[in-house]
């Protein structure tokens, strides 16, 4: 029993080790994805740097489904730049176009009026109650580049839950089955 007994600890330890060796990979892939979203955020100065374009508003220059990459600096925003913001309350952004700039005489900061290009009226209903101007702690950024459709993996999955949990059931098994 001696042999055998040895055989089936080593067998059993072995597996142990893949088991934690598929742990750590995986946790170093979490921790890497991480510290690139925290290096992209310092880097755009965005909190958000890369967002989805979620509804038609914006058409026809960006559909359903596309990225946006988005940058904030310090330069005033101007009409006809595309900006991504938060209205108080809701806590999915909006992608839409500048259309009017106001600044305020007595303190120089900028307020602004959004659009969405496929919408027939100005953004004010979306706004919080009583507010008639975007404030600067409302834009997370302003749109800079895009790719076209990736979003939509984005859009399925929370529009349907059942394939996240499927896709994340798959990934979880093959960790556990890989061999290497």
């Amino acid at each position: 029993m001696g042999w055998l007994g040895e055989t089936v600890d080593s067998v059993k330890s072995i597996q142990i080790r893949q088991l934690l060796t598929q742990a750590i990979s995986l946790g170093m892939i979490v921790t890497s994805s991480l510290i690139i979203w925290k290096a992209l955020i310092c880097v755009t100065g965005s909190e958000s740097p890369v967002v989805v374009v979620l509804s038609e508003s914006m058409e026809p220059g960006f559909q359903r489904g596309d990225i946006l990459f988005l940058h904030m600096s310090k330069d005033p925003i101007r009409a006809g730049e595309i900006v991504v913001f938060n209205i108080d309350g809701r806590d999915i952004p909006i992608v839409h176009r500048v259309i009017k700039v106001h600044e305020r005489k007595n303190t120089g900061e900028v307020d602004v009026l959004t659009k969405g290009d496929n919408n027939p009226g100005d953004d004010r209903l979306l706004y919080a109650k009583r507010q008639l101007w975007l404030h600067r702690h409302h834009i997370m950024g302003r749109a800079v580049g895009f790719l076209p459709y990736v979003g939509w993996v984005t859009i399925i999955m929370t529009e349907k839950p059942i394939i996240k949990y499927i896709l994340i059931g798959a990934l979880g098994l093959l960790v556990i089955s890989s061999r290497d």
